[in-house]
């Protein structure tokens, strides 16, 4: 008998029933997920807390506090989250690029394309930060392509791991056509099976995905 291929809308009801909402993203404030999208980049969401804990303990989880800070106090702030120095300039040029733009309201009443464009001449903004942006800040339907997307999709036979960033995302958002909460929690609910199951050396029992994945059916985890 052969393999049934999912659908994006399959993974995704099966990933609700295996872990449920996550509630994604976690923080008190939309700058503060502004803040953890560029902290994010190339490290654990743990190493993360303790940077946002750090800005706050210093008084620096604000646009103005961020473009106010001195390089030396900020970068302490981000020791934590890796690559320190690098993401106290971009945390800095985003700050400023806020506050030049006018904040969070004026931003908001872009057009979502408008605001991407925008948010991908900020340095160190690239796609994947950009949609982050967009979904968890500004609450736009577009879905966020990281590493774990292209490896689940990619061991479902969705689509090639090596796939455009725009041209999965394009199929994806064409595919489901859904509302920003499924975004939101199809993001989340990838992550949360990337790091369970879907692992760079995958653990395939108990997976709900399995009888559909060309690696789990195969045996190889």
């Amino acid at each position: 008998m052969s393999r049934r291929r999912p659908t994006p809308r399959w993974v995704y009801t099966q990933l609700l029933a295996a872990y449920g909402f996550q509630g994604w993203w976690p923080a008190d404030s939309r700058f503060e997920i502004l803040v953890g999208a560029i902290l994010t980049q190339g490290t654990a969401w743990h190493n993360v807390e303790q940077a946002i804990a750090a800005l706050r303990r210093a008084r620096l989880l604000s646009a103005r506090g961020l473009v106010d800070a001195s390089a030396p106090a900020l970068a302490e702030c981000l020791r934590p989250s890796g690559y320190f120095n690098v993401k106290a300039r971009r945390l800095h040029g985003l700050a400023r690029w806020y506050l030049d733009a006018g904040g969070y309201r004026r931003l908001a009443r872009h057009a979502t394309a408008r605001l991407r464009a925008m948010l991908l001449e900020v340095h160190g903004v690239g796609p994947e930060t950009a949609d982050d942006i967009l979904l968890y800040v500004f609450q736009r339907p577009v879905f966020v392509i990281d590493a774990y997307t292209r490896r689940l999709f990619a061991r479902l036979e969705l689509a090639p791991a090596d796939a455009r960033y725009e041209d999965l995302q394009r199929w994806l958002q064409e595919t489901l056509h859904a509302e920003v909460q499924v975004y939101n929690e199809f993001h989340a609910l990838i992550v949360r099976h990337a790091k369970v199951a879907c692992r760079r050396k995958p653990v395939c029992g108990g997976c709900r995905l399995r009888a559909r994945c060309a690696v789990g059916a195969n045996g190889l985890s």
